[in-house]
């Protein structure tokens, strides 16, 4: 138990859902990584295959979250606009941006080759 009176695994589960409940960036996330896990178990991909889209599902909504603890950290400290608040949140939404980036060639290296194969193969 912690101070707040419950297990730290409770808690953070409940960020986890909170980011899933109210965070529109993390719902798109969500969505995009159902959408590639089905695609992923259609086209059979390969342990080595599943190690990299896990790899960028897991990365991405990482940084998701860790965007959304910053976002939340600083309007509590500066709830008025400041220039080194807009910076903040910039930067953390910028490690996200990296990330899906990343994802997204890491996406088309694996689904391109196997969709070309199934549909012109």
């Amino acid at each position: 138990m912690n101070r707040y009176g419950s297990s730290t695994f409770i808690n953070a589960l409940r960020g986890i859902w909170e980011a899933c409940r109210s965070e529109s960036n993390f719902k798109i996330h969500l969505a995009s990584a159902l959408v590639v896990v089905v695609l992923g178990l259609w086209l059979e991909l390969s342990a080595s295959d599943w190690r990299w889209v896990v790899l960028c599902i897991a990365l991405v909504f990482i940084l998701e979250l860790l965007n959304t603890a910053i976002e939340t950290l600083v309007d509590l400290a500066s709830p008025a606009y400041h220039p080194l608040a807009k910076k903040a949140k910039d930067i953390a939404a910028g490690a996200v941006l990296v990330a899906a980036i990343f994802a997204v060639i890491v996406g088309a290296i694996i689904f391109v080759p196997k969709f070309w194969a199934s549909f012109l193969g």
